[in-house]
């Protein structure tokens, strides 16, 4: 059984300045339990074990946002943990960005709940519930998306004409050495004893 995990956050401040971007909602998939999971920022230190045992955590945009963002809040390095960006496969792929909710009508017929500003707005107003809710369908979309380019080795998106056109990606895990895949065995631990 699989022990990666497919990961989202939502958070509050201006998206120019990533110093002062606070988390609100970071949301996870959890292959290994087959559940969806929602943590607050009170909430982060029940999220660190499950990231310390997961065998490849998925996210799209995760390399330049989630990732860097949640590690402010971390004691050792998220960033050395193993790890899929599926946006940064894109481009290495296609040397364009695309957002998560065109691939994901184009590769799978369906369509992020709201947005990040949404999100901000409902935090504003207090409604934690439904950045949860939107959070986990980000996730869910991420999940659907890493699924399908997983087993066909192909997403699509589409262009001006409205025609889909394929892009070819590889979202297998990193050989380590001697052909060995990583398998969720190890512990992730960079923490600075």
């Amino acid at each position: 059984m699989s022990r990666e995990i497919v990961l989202d956050i939502e958070t509050i401040g201006d998206i120019q300045d990533f110093k002062n971007l606070k988390v609100t909602v970071v949301s996870i998939y959890e292959y290994e339990t087959n559940k969806y999971t929602s943590f607050e920022e009170s909430e982060l230190n029940n999220l660190w074990p499950i990231l310390e045992k997961a065998e490849r955590t998925i996210g799209y945009n995760s390399e330049h946002f989630d990732m860097p963002i949640l590690n402010k809040y971390y004691t050792g390095d998220l960033l050395k943990f193993p790890h899929l960006d599926i946006l940064k496969v894109i481009k290495e792929s296609t040397g364009s960005r695309f957002k998560l909710n065109d691939i994901a009508k184009a590769t799978l017929q369906i369509k992020k709940s709201a947005d990040g500003l949404q999100a901000q707005k409902w935090w504003v107003e207090g409604k934690i519930a439904e950045i949860k809710k939107y959070c986990e369908q980000d996730v869910l979309v991420t999940k659907g998306i890493y699924e399908y380019g997983r087993k066909n080795r192909m997403l699509y998106y589409s262009n001006l004409a409205g025609e889909l056109v394929p892009l070819p990606v590889n979202f297998e895990p990193i050989v380590i050495s001697n052909n060995q895949h990583l398998n969720g065995k190890n512990i992730n631990l960079t923490l600075p004893f």
